[in-house]
């Protein structure tokens, strides 16, 4: 109610003040004439003055006189026929000024009607971040998300390659155990916008590889579901990329869709960061940055903030070293719960030699992805809060570790 309240006021007040200048500006009848008149005169007195003071001799003092009396003459013709008064009736006035009132009040209120949200309660920050995170927590899987998508058209390719691809499907079928066949479908039944097929592939891929994969793999099983449901990042999706930036958090592909995700469920704030500090990283030549360019403006607006063109870096560093070869072969023949525990070491390690011998800020954004990961969210967030206090004079150190801390749900 005081929202109406407040709004009617500031548009009468501006509806009352443009009347005001309408009618005073209507009962303001002089004419130029009447000012020329004047002026004329005054020149005609300073003519004698100067007559008098030796300035002027009689010969141009008498020219003068006559082109002043000239032009006194010609304004009191224009003068005759325009007399002073209202330029029109006073009534005429009124009803202007009315109709210019309503048009205000009502123009501003139909507007905002149309426009706004009539009703609707303050929506501060914390709403929006609450609001936010309940979108996230309750917005469609990945198989409500592919019901609700329209069928996709297929693209036209030889009848032969269908030939090979049905081959394929039979020999991974054959060979369950085969990491390679299930990579080799997933990328096969993606080029016939198979997405669905195509996911399921690579999922048993990640599964036979038994912690041979990487950043890319994880990333690529997230594109294959967004691609199923048009776009859409599901949680399913979202968990994939969560594994793919705990493994490299400088990701470029990840990064893109982590933002996408952002703006999705609402934080274009977070997913604007993201997309801003991924483009200054570059490599300007990756495709997944004009995916970012043709999007961040849109992404700025919305988050309220002034975007100003990123030129786009020459590339992120290189991969933090992760296990050996010989590492990871012994990790393949460890059970689930060994492997957990292998990697909870590894862990432990690299925080150990963080908190002794310090490092890099990709480094301390990996342990803190790492331990979100892991279900470690308390000793993540003391992790976070250290890091920020280590490179809190390094801004581009600070993006990224708060970047990492985001998507890890611990900073907003």
């Amino acid at each position: 109610m005081v929202f109406w309240i407040v709004t009617a006021f500031i548009a009468f007040s501006a509806a009352l003040l443009l009347a005001m200048i309408i009618i005073r500006a209507r009962e303001q009848g002089e004419p130029a004439a009447a000012y020329d008149l004047r002026v004329y005169r005054q020149q005609l007195r300073e003519v004698d003055k100067d007559l008098a003071r030796g300035v002027i001799v009689e010969a141009d003092a008498e020219r003068i006189r006559t082109e002043i009396s000239r032009r006194i003459l010609a304004a009191d013709a224009q003068l005759q026929k325009r007399k002073t008064g209202p330029a029109q009736p006073q009534s005429v006035s009124l009803v202007f000024a009315g109709v210019t009132a309503l048009l205000v009040i009502g123009g501003t209120l139909g507007l905002y009607w149309q426009l706004g949200a009539p009703g609707y309660g303050d929506f501060g920050l914390e709403d929006r971040i609450r609001l936010a995170g309940e979108r996230a927590e309750n917005r469609p899987s990945q198989s409500e998300a592919e019901a609700e998508v329209p069928a996709l058209p297929k693209p036209q390719v030889e009848e032969g390659y269908l030939q090979l691809v049905e081959q394929l499907r039979k020999t991974a079928g054959e060979r369950e155990d085969d990491p390679q066949g299930q990579a080799l479908l997933a990328q096969h039944e993606a080029n016939l916008g198979n997405f669905q097929a195509a996911y399921q592939a690579k999922e048993n891929y990640i599964r036979l590889a038994e912690g041979q994969v990487n950043a890319r793999d994880f990333t690529e099983l997230a594109e294959l579901r967004i691609m199923a449901t048009g776009g859409y990042v599901s949680p399913e999706a979202q968990t994939d990329l969560q594994k793919a930036l705990a493994i490299d958090p400088a990701h470029g592909p990840a990064r893109y869709y982590w933002g996408l995700m952002l703006g999705q469920i609402g934080r274009p704030d977070l997913a604007y960061r993201e997309w801003a500090a991924a483009l200054r990283a570059g490599p300007a030549e990756a495709p997944w940055i004009q995916g970012i360019q043709g999007q961040i403006e849109e992404m700025a607006f919305r988050a309220g903030v002034q975007h100003n063109p990123i030129t786009p870096g020459g590339g992120t560093a290189p991969a933090l070293p992760g296990p050996s070869a010989e590492e990871m072969e012994g990790a393949a023949e460890l059970s689930p719960e060994e492997q957990q525990e292998m990697i909870r070491g590894m862990v432990t390690r690299l925080s150990d030699r963080l908190a002794s011998e310090g490092g890099s800020a990709e480094e301390w954004a990996r342990l803190i992805g790492a331990l979100s990961v892991l279900g470690d969210t308390d000793r993540a967030r003391t992790i976070y809060d250290e890091a920020r206090n280590v490179f809190s004079a390094d801004a581009e150190s600070l993006a990224l570790i708060d970047t990492i801390a985001a998507q890890a749900g611990l900073a907003e």
